[in-house]
């Protein structure tokens, strides 16, 4: 940390206005105010170029699970309990590792576009599918054996079956968002967007008359949904790869051919981004299924767990808009360290940082607002709407540490910092989150909202330790390491940072 500097010594001044006294200062300040400003605005405007096409992605996939999971209800009862229990394995085992291992290849990626290296970039991108693959094959197995642990847990063994056969028919899901995944990474480093949620969206566009033909038409019962599933999963990969061909983006790198041996060369740098990256996804994703389990333990079991998953949705809902500024995030300070602009990474992590409380805010008054009728939305159940009521103002504070939490990991993901980012959340959710919300749910008898409070006390901790590290950081250290890490020299000072036109709000004189 640093201390508060004195006036004459305030890094935000030019030597020369140093010398003209405490006039000077004043004079340099009102002269610097518009521009550190107009820094801000177009960072903002940096920053969301990436993030809304991004949120709109994010709505389109929930869509995508809402219109699963009316289909899955209109099957049967049984059908909706199986399917619940398979899609809950299917993140828990599945998806939640492919996603973490994607993401890993962020900070590399990211930092070798700023950069400019375009070799490093494909195979940065060959690598992670190849790494994805064959994480599919010890997925699947435990998938299509799934029955067995079923029952071993004491699930009934028509819900076991029924969730068996989903994850089976879910496999072709698995490979095909090994290979999407990394796609939009690749895609998304590059500040392209648009092409992201032009796939989602006609994914979604057949995902619905899929459905009903596998269903209604061909009655495969739960094997619809997993079989919908994937043929909208391969829609948008195909989408993607269309797009990369008559795009032409595909050239900047075609001087690097696909090549087994560079492919499985050079592994180390990669799964020491992806290893830790999926880890703190994982320990973020588990959590919430752990609050479905804890919440069967409850003495009202049944009205607890039907309320948690209604309270999931919605912050389900909610967290595209952070997830989109963790993405953009993590580009642009990415992108700025790879090309050695040390103090605009650090002004992208502020702003970020900065809309990542201003979207806490929101989603805390959403949550606050809709109290009284997002029950309704999913159930006529008094006593569960009731329950939901008093749970969401929590919820919301929950969201108010989120936003900004999420956001800030984007960052550390951008810096390549993903172990430093699982650390946080392992300590946050599971030393302190988690004995908190048995605390309070169980020993104070506080049920539901005990839980929820634990997760609160998780938030509170995390983004506290998230806003330390982040006010701490020394970006030009992160520069050099950016450096390292794409094996490109530059020189130590580029024009961007050393010119008294950027020692405004990007100064790095701050930085420790």
């Amino acid at each position: 940390m640093y201390g508060v500097p004195e006036p004459c010594q305030s890094p935000l001044l030019s030597q020369c206005a140093k010398e003209e006294g405490v006039g000077g200062e004043q004079h340099y300040f009102y002269k610097r105010c518009p521009e550190t400003i107009s820094k801000v605005l177009e960072e903002i405007k940096e920053l969301y170029s990436i993030a809304l096409p991004l949120i709109m992605t994010g709505l389109l996939v929930y869509g995508k699970s809402a219109i699963s999971m009316f289909f899955m209800g209109r099957i049967g009862k049984e059908a909706l309990a199986g399917g619940s229990l398979a899609i809950s394995i299917a993140n828990i085992s599945g998806y939640s590792v492919i996603s973490g291992l994607a993401a890993g290849m962020e900070g590399i990626s990211s930092q070798a576009f700023g950069a400019n290296s375009w070799p490093l970039m494909i195979q940065t991108l060959q690598r992670t599918i190849i790494i994805l693959i064959i994480t599919c094959i010890p997925i699947s197995l435990l998938w299509l054996s799934s029955e067995t642990f079923f029952l071993f847990w004491g699930q009934n063994a028509a819900i076991s079956s029924i969730a068996t056969s989903y994850l089976s028919y879910s496999i072709p899901t698995l490979l095909f968002q090994s290979l999407s995944n990394p796609l939009k990474i690749y895609l998304r480093t590059q500040k392209i967007t648009f092409p992201l949620m032009l796939s989602s969206a006609l994914a979604l566009t057949i995902h619905a008359p899929i459905n009903y033909f596998l269903v209604y038409y061909l009655k495969l019962g739960i094997r619809a949904i997993a079989l919908a599933g994937a043929l909208t999963d391969l829609n948008t990969l195909l989408t993607l790869l269309l797009y990369l061909c008559f795009s032409g983006i595909y050239k900047r790198s075609s001087c690097q051919p696909w090549s087994l041996h560079c492919c499985f060369s050079e592994l180390k740098p990669i799964l020491c981004q992806a290893i830790p990256n999926c880890i703190s996804v994982c320990l973020e994703w588990w959590w919430y299924e752990l609050m479905i389990i804890l919440s069967g333990s409850l003495t009202n079991a049944a009205e607890a767990v039907a309320t948690m998953g209604i309270l999931i949705q919605a912050t389900a809902l909610v967290y595209q808009f952070p997830f989109a500024l963790n993405q953009a995030a993590s580009t642009r300070v990415g992108n700025e360290l790879g090309a050695n602009r040390p103090s605009r990474a650090r002004t992208s992590s502020i702003v970020a940082s900065s809309c990542g409380v201003l979207t806490g805010l929101a989603a805390m008054s959403f949550m606050v607002t809709m109290r009284n009728s997002w029950g309704y939305i999913f159930t006529n159940d008094r006593e569960i709407v009731s329950l939901a009521a008093a749970a969401l103002p929590i919820v919301g504070l929950c969201e108010l540490g989120n936003c900004p939490q999420t956001t800030a990991c984007g960052v550390l993901r951008g810096s390549a910092r993903t172990t430093l980012g699982a650390c946080i959340n392992l300590g946050s959710f599971y030393g302190v989150g988690f004995p908190v919300a048995l605390l309070m749910g169980f020993t104070m008898d506080m049920g539901l909202l005990g839980l929820w409070l634990g997760l609160l006390a998780a938030q509170i901790v995390c983004v506290a330790i998230m806003v330390g590290v982040l006010i701490t950081t020394d970006w030009k250290k992160q520069a050099e390491s950016a450096r390292e890490l794409t094996g490109i020299d530059m020189e130590e000072d580029q024009p961007e940072d050393s010119t008294p036109s950027d020692q405004g709000l990007d100064s790095d004189t701050l930085h420790n």
